[in-house]
């Protein structure tokens, strides 16, 4: 029956008139609308970021609502961006152009606004490190750190736009799908999730929280620029009947999300940071503790 389903939408979307059963024009607007949303939710982080660190400079309550704001902003932008790419997939319309649309989206969406949210909540506001440091070396770090993560982004994205096939550092199962490097959309989904969860206690005020927050950027965007192996998830159809336990398990997580979304959300965006590092960790375990064969002895005389 869902077999049929998905026939019958398929088969609207194309163009009656066209001998090779192109897909309609209009169809090729649906990925392009999810596009645009995923663009405007960045746009509309960074306001949100610039007025919460305006609102914070002038010791207003409502600072921190801005950030949350921007926080959310790009979670949708990452659901956002997870669903052009199926539909355009499901609808057979995917192009360059759209391929190309998506990219500078994502630079915006999920390498500057980010970046922007990240110094403007972990750094900005952050008290003076001790001396011989002072707060200029800790803002300096931050614009340095912000602007490595916009740079690894965007080369992570230059690089999956151009590599055909690419290898992963330590492949895995020739059935399975898996994105070379951490993807820009995870990292920025860590940056909002632990501004989201921690948003409540305002702006990163200690010196040292800001340097582990700058040291967690820095992590990001070597994630996203290695070539170590991350699951895409792409194999993982909703068109395709599930068992019960899945049902059950997508429920919970569904209900948890809506009850405890700060803790669950960023537990989830660090489990799918940690996945790439235990990954490429048991690769080379698994690879140390491989016997090695040794050549067979020859004997003289």
């Amino acid at each position: 029956m869902s077999g049929m389903r998905r026939l019958r939408f398929q088969e609207r979307l194309i163009d009656p008139r066209s001998p090779d059963r192109r897909p309609r024009r209009a169809a090729y607007a649906l990925p392009t609308i999810f596009t645009a949303g995923n663009l405007f939710l960045g746009f509309y982080a960074m306001m949100e970021a610039f007025r919460g660190a305006l609102l914070t400079a002038q010791a207003s309550a409502s600072a921190n609502g801005h950030f949350r704001a921007a926080a959310i902003a790009i979670g949708a932008a990452v659901f956002l961006d997870g669903l052009d790419g199926r539909i355009a997939r499901l609808t057979k319309t995917t192009s360059d152009f759209g391929r190309e649309m998506d990219s500078l989206a994502d630079v915006i969406s999920f390498g500057i606004a980010p970046a922007v949210l990240a110094y403007a909540w972990g750094i900005e506001f952050a008290g003076a490190p001790p001396a011989p440091l002072t707060i200029e070396h800790l803002h300096r770090a931050g614009y340095f750190c912000a602007f490595l993560f916009l740079l690894c982004g965007a080369l992570r994205l230059a690089r999956f736009n151009v590599q055909v096939n690419p290898v992963p550092k330590n492949p895995g199962r020739a059935d399975r799908k898996y994105f070379v490097g951490m993807p820009i959309p995870a990292a920025a989904g860590m940056v909002a999730s632990a501004v989201y969860a921690f948003v409540d206690n305002g702006p990163l005020q200690w010196w040292l929280f800001s340097a582990a927050w700058l040291a967690l950027l820095g992590l990001l965007s070597f994630l996203m620029v290695s070539t170590w192996r991350y699951p895409s998830f792409k194999e993982v159809s909703v068109l395709h009947p599930r068992s019960p336990l899945t049902f059950v398990v997508v429920s919970i997580l569904i209900y948890l999300i809506w009850d405890l979304s700060q803790p669950v959300l960023l537990g989830m965006a660090v489990c799918y940071a940690l996945s790439g590092i235990v990954i490429r960790a048991g690769g080379i375990v698994r690879r140390r503790m491989r016997p090695t064969q040794q050549e067979p002895e020859h004997q003289v005389g």
